[in-house]
């Protein structure tokens, strides 16, 4: 078990823990039964809980027994942890649509059917919803002062800023610390995980149990993930990076993995993959050798697509990069075509551009020159200059070479709407039609 927390640490997921010495003897006696919380806001989790959701696998693969928490109660008040506003109170009818999502998330990592030791999925309302306020404060508020509470940096933060903190995000360390001591209760569960920002949340629980029920219980933080100019990690120019693939697809996940900064892409190969030291280091050294080769990149985003959304979305996400890179279109289906639409100059073809209806209604195929197209698509000034690079060798149609000769009619559209224009090497457009 040491070797366990050992490769935990190298990997970097350690920022603190209540009492790691003994936390590792503990390990030494067999397994532990641990939890991780995940707050239902949204229908989709994003790679930014990705962390805890890997975390618990690891525990999970090492024997030990994980419990993955939705916040149908907390959820309802909202953690100020990280935050500098209050976030929008939801019904419950929105959070059992969330819970309901977020679990089939969680299925893509944690085993629930495991023989031996099968991950559980709780909801902190079952527990919580039938406490009355008086009953809550006297058997949970009052092991609480407010000295401890206020010196919280998830509140004293709050407290700094301009929009302060309400009462209902104030009491979310109660609630949490209350969900780890029930949780000890009810599956004998020691440990808590979470980002370094839940240290204060994470310790009031460990307090509480120690006050409470006089048994040891330990929190365990990792390092929040973010970008080398210490911005949030899973944003976008476009949004956050979901875990739903209908709300960000395999393929852009697969390429907000692939275009990791340098600086940060061996990080989150120990952190993000369960590829083996023996596997990373080599990536490591090959990526301190020649960044450009982007191999590290690759491997970094093949394990995390496959993880999340498995082997076949993986291949298709593979398929869509290829196309970028004048892969054949042959086979392609429209849903993965359309994912590499969003990734280039997209315009409407003119009306009418490769054909028509004649007078009788028929549709007819008359084509246009590949020069206008060219124009049209923005991949040259003139027809004069689209002519040059069309006698060159230089422009493609649907990743084929054509000649400046060429007329280009219905027949070439792909799924019957677009044609794949490129230039060059990496100059792409689409024509819409």
């Amino acid at each position: 078990m040491s070797d366990f927390l050992s490769d935990l640490q190298w990997r970097g997921l350690l920022a603190s823990c209540t009492d790691l010495d003994a936390l590792r003897k503990r390990l030494t006696e067999g397994p532990v039964t641990l939890y991780c919380g995940f707050d239902p806001t949204g229908a989709s989790l994003h790679v930014g809980h990705l962390m805890g959701q890997l975390t618990l696998r690891r525990f999970q693969f090492a024997g030990h027994h994980v419990i993955a928490l939705a916040g149908g109660a907390t959820g309802m008040i909202g953690d100020p942890s990280g935050r500098s506003a209050e976030r929008n109170l939801l019904t419950r009818e929105q959070l059992n649509y969330n819970i309901a999502c977020i679990k089939q998330q969680l299925s893509r990592l944690l085993d629930f059917t495991a023989a031996g030791n099968p991950a559980r999925l709780v909801d902190n309302a079952a527990w919580t919803a039938p406490i009355s306020y008086l009953d809550f404060l006297r058997d949970v508020g009052k092991h609480f002062t407010l000295n401890l509470m206020l010196a919280k940096d998830s509140v004293k933060s709050r407290m700094e800023g301009d929009g302060g903190i309400s009462y209902t995000e104030f009491s979310y360390q109660l609630l949490q610390a209350y969900d780890f001591y029930h949780l000890r209760e009810a599956f004998t569960c020691e440990l808590q995980i979470g980002g370094s920002d839940q240290w204060g949340n994470i310790t009031a629980g460990t307090d509480f149990i120690r006050k409470k029920l006089g048994v040891p219980a330990w929190g365990w933080t990792f390092p929040l993930i973010t970008k080398s100019d210490g911005t949030k990690f899973g944003k976008t120019a476009s949004g956050a990076v979901w875990l739903d693939a209908t709300k960000t697809s395999p393929y852009r996940l697969y390429q907000f993995f692939v275009n990791t900064e340098d600086a940060k892409v061996c990080e989150y190969l120990r952190k993000f993959t369960f590829l083996t030291r023996e596997q990373i280091e080599p990536l490591e050294a090959a990526h301190a050798t020649n960044p450009g080769a982007r191999e590290a990149h690759r491997a970094l985003a093949r394990e995390v697509t496959t993880l999340v959304h498995g082997v076949d979305a993986l291949a298709a996400a593979l398929k869509a990069s290829e196309i970028l890179f004048g892969g054949s279109l042959e086979g392609i289906s429209e849903t993965i075509f359309n994912d590499v639409v969003g990734e280039v100059p997209t315009k409407d073809l003119e009306k009418n551009a490769l054909g028509g209806a004649d007078a009788t209604g028929a549709i007819v195929s008359f084509g246009s020159p590949i020069t206008d197209l060219v124009v049209q698509a923005g991949l040259a000034p003139s027809k004069g200059a689209a002519r040059k690079d069309l006698e060159a060798g230089g422009i493609y149609l649907n990743n084929v070479r054509v000649e400046h000769t060429r007329s280009v009619t219905t027949n070439d559209l792909l799924f019957g709407k677009y044609l794949l224009l490129r230039k060059g090497k990496r100059s792409y457009a689409v024509l819409r039609s």
